[in-house]
């Protein structure tokens, strides 16, 4: 899906990182929400609540998800992280994602 129709985009940036990660949240009718973001070069570690696809658009990273080994990811690429965890990425290029919140 190459864009999102009839939603509610949240004007208020989520930033992370001193500003080297930011997202803006796009709010859908059925409840679902999604963010829009960008990630600079450098190395950081999130915690989830809910489960998320993460689909990157551009970019290279490499991703150490709960229980694995580091691995190397280039777009297109996608990749799930399960709810109530942590993952480490290391971002070598400026990345574009789409993160996914799953119920």
């Amino acid at each position: 899906m190459s864009k999102f129709e009839n939603v509610t985009v949240v004007k208020k940036a989520n930033i992370y990182n001193n500003g080297k990660v930011t997202s803006r949240t796009v709010e859908f009718a059925d409840g679902t929400r999604k963010t829009l973001g960008i990630m600079m070069p450098g190395k950081y570690t999130f915690n989830t609540a809910e489960a998320e696809i993460m689909e990157m658009m551009v970019g290279e990273l490499d991703i150490r998800l709960p229980g694995e080994d580091w691995k190397t990811l280039s777009t297109p690429e996608t990749f799930n992280v399960p709810a109530n965890s942590s993952f480490n990425l290391k971002i070598k290029t400026v990345t574009d994602y789409c993160c996914s919140y799953i119920k």
